[in-house]
């Protein structure tokens, strides 16, 4: 029985990527930044919906300009974050070019990096301070990869010297998936290194209903700080948060 809900709630997420696809190739460029967040703000809550998953949140997102710091969990987190308070995300390149997916991810916003290429990584840290000055709210993972939803890996500097470089603060944000029913913490959404796109989101499918915790914290000042002293004083609010 499990098995077919997840089959029809696997037909239906096609149908809201299709549905997403559509959405940004006809309405995009005519709605204004305001109405294009609110947008992609209802769009993640219907997929997530759709999957199963509701989005709790504790704290509050502060208002741009800042940037935002998360724990990396699964390709979910992007549109939990997205369903609590839209922001503009740093991805790899490599999803631009995804199906579909690449599409939408663009139409969020999202600024991408070539991880491979530290040249790429300083252009895009100007970029990314540019749009800080402007009061765009960003969003990163500085673990720079998935983790087991239990441990933090050790965070990268990099990317928190835009923010450095703007002179605007970081909000540490911690990212849990728990079961609905019992608040217990759920691995079924993680994404790990032998996982695939569809053999995860088959897994989220199958599991019992679910509930995405976005908690917000206190955000920490970057004026005059080095960026190595900033990422370890985030990863232990991000950690604080977790507990």
């Amino acid at each position: 029985m499990r098995a077919l809900q997840a089959l029809y709630k696997f037909a239906r997420v096609l149908g809201w990527v299709v549905y997403g696809y559509w959405r940004v190739r006809t309405f995009s460029p005519k709605l204004s930044d305001t109405q294009q967040a609110r947008a992609v703000e209802v769009w993640a809550r219907g997929m997530l919906a759709i999957m199963g998953i509701e989005v709790r949140v504790k704290g509050h997102p502060s208002p741009g300009p800042v940037l935002m710091a998360a724990n990396h969990i699964s390709w979910l987190d992007i549109l939990v974050m997205h369903a609590a308070c839209h922001c503009r995300f740093v991805a790899k390149s490599e999803i631009r070019n995804w199906p579909l997916l690449g599409v939408l991810t663009t139409g969020g916003g999202s600024l991408y990096i070539e991880r491979s290429s530290s040249r790429d990584a300083m252009r895009l840290v100007h970029h990314m301070a540019d749009a800080l000055r402007q009061g765009d709210v960003l969003a990163v993972f500085p673990e720079g990869g998935t983790g087991d939803g239990v441990t933090l890996l050790p965070f990268h500097a990099n990317l928190l010297q835009a923010a450095i470089s703007a002179q605007v603060p970081v909000q540490p944000v911690a990212l849990q998936f728990v079961e609905a029913a019992t608040h217990q913490r759920s691995l079924a959404p993680c994404y790990h290194a032998h996982d695939t796109l569809i053999s995860s989101l088959w897994r989220t499918l199958c599991a019992p209903p679910l509930l995405a915790v976005v908690h917000y914290g206190s955000t920490q000042n970057t004026r005059d700080r080095h960026r190595r002293d900033c990422a370890q004083d985030v990863q232990t609010a991000v950690a604080d948060l977790l507990k």
